[in-house]
C-alpha cells in the first residue's frame, strides 16, 4: 500500500498467444497424442512378419508409449520434469510415431504429422497458458 491507502498491483504480462489459437493448440496437442498411439499400432500391425509379432509390436508400442507418458509428460505425472525436458520429451515420443509411420509406408503423412509436431511444440513453448506450462516443477 501507498501513503494514500491504495494497493499497488503488478501488471499481469499479456499473452503472446491469441485465446482463439491456445485453446486450438491445446486441442490439437490432445489429437497429436491420439494420433501418437494410432501411428504406433499401426506401424506394429505393419512390421510384424507374422500374427504374433504384429499384435505384440501393434498394442506394445501404444501401451510403452503410454506407460512413459503416463510417468513423465501428464498433467498428474508421477515424475515432475522441469519445463525444458518435459517439451524435449513430449516432442520425442512424438516424433518417434511420426519416424513409426513413415517406417510404415507412409512417408508423408508422416512428414506431415512431423510438421504438425514441430509447430504444436512451438507454439506450445511460447504459450504461457499450455497445459505444458502450467505444471509445477520439482
Amino acid at each position: 500500500m501507498d501513503d494514500r491507502g491504495q494497493r499497488h498491483t503488478r501488471p499481469v504480462p499479456r499473452n503472446p498467444v491469441p485465446r482463439p489459437l491456445h485453446l486450438a493448440n491445446e486441442a490439437l496437442a490432445f489429437l497429436l497424442e491420439l494420433a501418437a498411439l494410432a501411428a504406433l499400432a499401426f506401424w506394429g500391425f505393419r512390421v510384424g512378419p507374422n500374427l504374433a509379432e504384429q499384435l505384440a509390436l501393434g498394442i506394445g508400442a501404444p501401451v510403452v508409449l503410454i506407460v512413459v507418458w503416463a510417468l513423465f509428460c501428464a498433467p498428474r505425472a508421477r515424475v515432475r520434469l522441469p519445463k525444458a525436458p518435459l517439451m524435449v520429451l513430449r516432442t520425442a515420443l512424438l516424433l518417434g510415431s511420426a519416424v513409426a509411420l513413415f517406417a510404415a509406408g507412409w512417408q508423408v503423412a508422416a512428414i506431415v504429422f512431423a510438421g504438425v509436431i514441430a509447430v504444436n511444440a512451438q507454439i506450445s513453448a511460447l504459450d504461457p497458458e499450455a497445459a505444458i506450462n502450467q505444471r509445477q516443477t520439482p
